[in-house]
């Protein structure tokens, strides 16, 4: 994709506002979402889409006011996976509300470190690096297809627009078509293996998935399959059986054993696979850190190319020194009214290295998970599991706290570390971004202020939102919360790594499941060597962690879109003109993962204004067809996109 001629305007008022109108819904939509089910939605894709729409009006709007419009959202709305950590203070009946202050530091401060974390890491991981990064190609595709659209008539880039649409028409058709329940949007099935083992089937329909599978690529397509079969086809039958005597269902105890214990597993070899991700980037991120101060150099003698620019050493420094200023009197602040305030010294002084150094740590680990398989995608709550777990092994080693105070050390801990998962929800996504920009031709320095601008504005917005919902509906497990239904959110992660925090901290945490997974991971990191040295397909270790760690219903359709990309491109080089028809299916992937993210949006904001897990169901929850009629109109768009990319690519002179 060739660079344009610069354009002039690219940070302007307009496109900011504009970016911080579609955050305050975004980041709603996705704090909702986030709770009760426990995904997220990358916002990158559907904020250039609405960009793109509003701008349009103006004549003299640019393809990089677009992209730092959907840079300004999708920072606020990654951010608002903030939620997986924060209430779990509520959780443990630490905190009875979200106080606003309070709150919103943590999110502001956490999600700029994230942004000035990802600087050094933007030459290694984004301009020098091979990753796919799929949801930051499939914005840059749209941004691109909209700006050909407008300035020209040529017939390649009508049909190139036209593939988005019919991408984003067909996903969106088949979620609609689940929202009203006479299609399922998932089919579990749990069954016997042998007389005390069992598995399950977990199968979402989502064309996004799919979309976002033709982009990652069959490498991390079969590696994802890999930790599939590592995670049901072995470990869950294994541990069913040797966990007898459970008063469960065979569906109940099958999906406990799964995230009791198989996703610990998976979050151990996930954390194995990033400390090698890790030691492999030490040389890329070092480069990349003198490449910033020589390129700061070379501006300051006005030799700098500004598509290659980022923020100065200075700003860097003098931000970061702001963060942590602000980090360490919340910390002071959060301990001062605590049977812990006798400690004070003692724990910030714990709690600040580990936010500065393991936020570093969590920024490339997430940023290269994003790059990876996507930041919708990306286990970012894999993360915040290990480290909730070595923030609450230090407390603990440099504390060794009275039964009186474990309460508040658990509070403490789940407080440090939702500043560090802030830095790391925020690292998760900006690469996306920067990688778009890359391919746009953006100036880097634009888009890291535009980031932080986005951060301040989702920072703003989550704590009432926050508020709304635990007044509204509170949170499962929560004591103290009064509320409005009975109908609590299950905030899965919150809960995950509040169990968690409590655990290590009162001396009960089951440390074998990890143990399996390290071993495992450790295992992953030599097959996936070895495969690179006899030059086979290489199944990325990171990549197979996330297939255990993941629920089967998010990973098996990837995997799926995966297989049938590879198939697809194989195709196309026997086509006239190969790079258009592999382009074609590139759009056809961004149309898929544009048309579901958009109605999303719609449909948290439906439920939330209705009150009703679904707004659009026509009939009851139990409806017999449901899953034939998915799996037959999931099968039949496949088939008609596939078939359309297939015959223009045939006529294509």
């Amino acid at each position: 994709m060739s660079a344009p001629a610069r354009p002039i305007l690219e940070l302007t008022f307009r496109g900011v506002v504009l970016g911080i109108a579609i955050t305050l819904l975004f980041t709603a939509a996705n704090v909702y979402l986030g709770l009760k089910v426990g995904l997220t939605f990358a916002t990158s894709i559907p904020a250039a889409v609405i960009s793109m729409a509003v701008l349009s009006a103006f004549k003299n709007s640019t393809i990089l006011e677009n992209n730092i419009v959907q840079t300004v959202a999708s920072a606020a709305g990654t951010l608002s996976a903030i939620i997986f950590v924060l209430p779990g203070l509520v959780i443990v009946g630490w905190w009875v509300g979200f106080p606003f202050f309070t709150s919103f530091q943590i999110c502001a401060a956490g999600g700029v470190l994230g942004v000035l974390f990802t600087i050094p890491l933007r030459r290694a991981m984004v301009t020098n690096s091979d990753l796919p990064y799929p949801e930051g190609v499939a914005a840059a595709e749209v941004l691109e297809v909209g700006e050909r659209a407008r300035s020209e008539a040529s017939k390649e880039a009508r049909e190139g627009l036209l593939a988005v649409v019919y991408g984003a028409l067909a996903s969106a058709g088949l979620a609609i078509f689940a929202a009203t329940r006479i299609a399922t949007g998932e089919y579990t099935k749990f069954f016997a293996v042998t007389r005390t083992a069992s598995s399950g089937f977990d199968m979402g329909y989502s064309l996004a998935l799919v979309g976002a599978g033709y982009l990652v690529g069959l490498s991390v397509g079969m590696a994802m399959l890999l930790g599939l079969l590592i995670s049901w086809a072995g470990a869950v039958p294994i541990l069913t059986s040797l966990d007898v005597g459970s008063a469960l269902s065979l569906a109940d105890h099958t999906d406990h054993i799964w995230r009791s214990k198989v996703r610990f597993i998976g979050a151990g070899a996930i954390g194995v696979a990033s400390i090698w991700t890790l030691i492999k980037l030490v040389g890329p991120v070092v480069g990349g850190v003198v490449s910033t101060l020589s390129a700061s150099r070379a501006r300051a003698a006005g030799s700098a190319d500004l598509r290659d620019t980022d923020m100065s050493p200075g700003w860097i420094g003098l931000i970061t020194l702001i963060c942590l200023v602000v980090i360490v009197w919340l910390l002071f602040q959060f301990l001062q009214p605590t049977p812990l305030a006798a400690n004070t010294t003692t724990l910030v002084a714990t709690a600040l290295p580990f936010v500065f150094i393991v936020g570093f740590l969590v920024a490339a680990i997430t940023g290269y998970m994003a790059g990876l398989i996507g930041a919708s995608n990306s286990p970012v709550s894999g993360v915040g599991i290990l480290a909730i777990v070595i923030c609450a092994t230090l407390f603990v080693a440099v504390v060794h706290p009275a039964e009186n105070a474990q309460s508040a050390l658990v509070a403490f801990a789940l407080f440090a570390t939702a500043i560090v998962f802030a830095i790391a929800t925020i690292s998760n996504n900006n690469l996306q971004d920067l990688k778009t920009g890359q391919l746009v031709g953006a100036t880097p320095r634009a888009q890291q202020w535009a980031l932080i601008i986005g951060v301040i504005a989702g920072a703003a917005v989550i704590p009432p939102v926050l508020n709304l919902l635990a007044q509204a509906f509170g949170f499962a497990g929560a004591p103290n919360v009064h509320t409005i239904t009975a109908q609590p959110l299950a905030a899965p992660q919150a809960t995950l790594i509040s169990a968690l925090a409590q655990g290590v901290i009162g001396g009960k945490l089951a440390w074998d499941m990890i143990g399996y997974g390290a071993l495992l991971g450790v295992a992953l990191v030599v097959l996936d060597e070895v495969l690179g040295l006899v030059k086979w397909l290489r199944l990325p270790p990171l990549a197979v962690g996330i297939g255990i760690y993941l629920p089967m219903s998010a990973t098996l359709p990837v995997v799926i879109g995966a297989v049938i990309g590879h198939g697809y491109k194989n195709w196309t080089k026997r086509t006239r003109d190969p790079a258009h028809s592999e382009q074609l299916g590139v759009l056809v992937a961004s149309g898929m993962i544009v048309g579901e993210s958009l109605f999303g949006v719609v449909l948290a904001g439906l439920i939330v204004g209705f009150s009703n897990d679904a707004p659009l169901g026509v009939v009851p929850a139990d409806f017999a067809w449901a899953n034939p009629i998915a799996i037959a109109t999931f099968l039949a768009l496949i088939v008609i996109l596939y078939g359309w990319m297939m015959k223009r690519a045939r006529l294509t002179a």
